[in-house]
């Protein structure tokens, strides 16, 4: 049995508390929140669960093993320093912390007090995202040409972050993953439409090893909401619209042949099968099967540092008006 500690109630917060308090072979026993309304809320969907206002209460319990960090991100590295300093194995919700520095400082400690550390990059655990990493790496596929992503919504508008803190590390986490590579350089260019501090919208371009590239846009002051990646092999290429009820992933075996061979051929589209399964319940499945038999994360800590290294490098060209800014591969 995993005991396992909630520290945020919020919107993302209620969804971990509904979660845990329904996965077998583990058990909820700390939601951890200040606010008196939220762990109210939280009580009803996990009445076993003690509800405090401190995560030190929490973490004094010898018989935790684990602590969910889903409280706002600049609390995070506060937060998942005392779980790991109470030798607890830890997850935390993107982003791993605001900056590269306490994003290190975060693994170290992990390192150091010898405790898991991962980062909630939810989509690597995604159903669909898993089929499309599987049609991508096919050898009809061929090789990655580049990777174009659309993530769009008319609201909600954060006061804490810009559209780039909150949606990009979606979108580089699932590039990253499909490439096996992280981005060598980075530009964006970007508006601030609604609030003064962050821009609302940005246009983001990564450049990956071998000169695939990238391409984010990301928006909250779209009238459709879109969450689409499409991904142009040089023997296929492949949709994900995680908006589609059915038939999230789409793999279209087309080539596009020079000029002066002819005409392109008409696609053939499939559609793999996968399964109905919640992402967020898969995330803490595989963290939880990590603590018990030692393997490897699969979005561990470091990918948080790589994140919060291209998202600085990304408000650093945003401020030099678009240019293009290296980044270092470790």
């Amino acid at each position: 049995m995993i005991h396992a500690a909630v520290a945020g109630a919020g919107q993302w917060g209620r969804n971990h508390v509904r979660t845990l308090a329904s996965m077998p072979g583990v058990r909820l026993d700390w939601v951890v929140d200040p606010d008196p309304e939220r762990l109210a809320a939280a009580q009803t969907v996990a009445p076993k669960a003690r509800c405090v206002a401190t995560v030190a209460e929490a973490l004094a319990d010898p018989r935790l093993d684990a602590l969910i960090v889903a409280s706002p991100g600049p609390t995070h590295h506060e937060v998942a320093r005392a779980g790991i300093a109470a030798g607890k194995h830890v997850l935390v919700e993107k982003p791993l912390t605001t900056c590269v520095q306490t994003s290190q400082d975060l693994v170290r400690r992990a390192k150091r007090a010898g405790v898991l550390l991962g980062v909630g990059h939810i989509l690597i655990h995604h159903p669909a995202v898993k089929a499309l990493g599987r049609a991508t790496r096919t050898a009809s596929f061929g090789d990655i040409r580049y990777i174009h992503c659309r993530r769009t919504n008319l609201g909600r508008v954060r006061t804490d972050e810009g559209a780039l803190a909150s949606l990009a590390p979606h979108d580089i986490s699932i590039m990253a993953h499909l490439l096996g590579a992280w981005p060598v350089a980075v530009q964006a260019r970007g508006a601030r439409h609604i609030q003064p501090h962050a821009e609302d919208v940005v246009f983001l371009g990564l450049r990956f090893p071998g000169g695939v590239l990238g391409q984010v846009h990301l928006s909250w002051l779209e009238p459709l909401k879109i969450r689409r990646i499409s991904v142009v092999g040089s023997g296929a290429m492949a949709i994900f619209d995680d908006m589609r009820a059915e038939q999230k992933v789409e793999v279209i075996r087309a080539q596009v042949p020079p000029p002066a061979r002819g005409p392109v051929k008409p696609p053939v589209s499939s559609f793999p099968k996968i399964a109905a399964r919640e992402p967020l319940r898969e995330e803490l499945r595989a963290f939880f099967k990590a603590i018990k038999t030692g393997e490897p994360l699969a979005t561990p800590g470091q990918d948080g540092v790589r994140v919060a290294r291209v998202l600085e490098g990304a408000e650093r060209s945003l401020r030099e008006g678009g240019r293009e800014i290296p980044l270092r591969l470790r």
